[in-house]
């Protein structure tokens, strides 16, 4: 049972340690008070990138063991928690961006992930992120100045995520087959 819980919690959590991120943890913080990390390629991206790539990837898991609706349950319980810990306009921006991925989830990876769930994760992922980019950075900023630096920063995380699903699937598969 903790198990099953276990990307619900994690997943609404992400949500406000990135919004908490984005004002106070970074290499660099603009006086605006945006607080970015390097993402590679000389990219830079406000910090909270770091937490949204694996929140994409736990939305998956809970979408997938859950349903939809708890996904877009955990959104709106995290953008709660995120009222104490962030600026409202980051709030704001990540509840519809988040919502926006979420809804983008829905089309793309509920019919692929019982064929082929890494394709799944990937795929969707991928078109969250850029969705979810494009948004958040336009309601929070007004600006798409850090629009590269955030889909490299969150695809690294998706991947490094994607990269950690696959090991465990192929180690529970492996299990079972032991088990036979």
């Amino acid at each position: 049972m903790i198990v099953r819980w276990f990307p619900f919690v994690a997943f609404l959590l992400t949500i406000p340690i990135a919004n908490w991120m984005i004002g106070n943890v970074g290499t660099f913080c603009t006086p605006y008070g945006v607080c970015l990390v390097p993402v590679g390629f000389g990219l830079s991206a406000p910090s909270g990138v770091l937490m949204v790539g694996i929140a994409l990837v736990l939305r998956d898991a809970v979408h997938q063991a859950m349903g939809w609706k708890t996904a877009l349950v955990a959104i709106f319980i995290g953008a709660g928690l995120s009222y104490a810990v962030a600026d409202p306009s980051i709030v704001l921006a990540s509840v519809l961006a988040f919502t926006l991925a979420e809804i983008l989830n829905q089309v793309i990876y509920a019919p692929l992930y019982r064929k082929r769930l890494i394709l799944a994760v990937l795929v969707s992922s991928t078109a969250g992120t850029i969705a979810d980019s494009v948004l958040f950075l336009w309601v929070a900023f007004g600006s798409l100045e850090y629009l590269a630096g955030q889909i490299v920063g969150k695809m690294w995380m998706v991947g490094l995520a994607t990269l950690f699903m696959w090991w465990r699937s192929q180690s529970h598969r492996i299990a079972s087959i032991r088990r036979i």
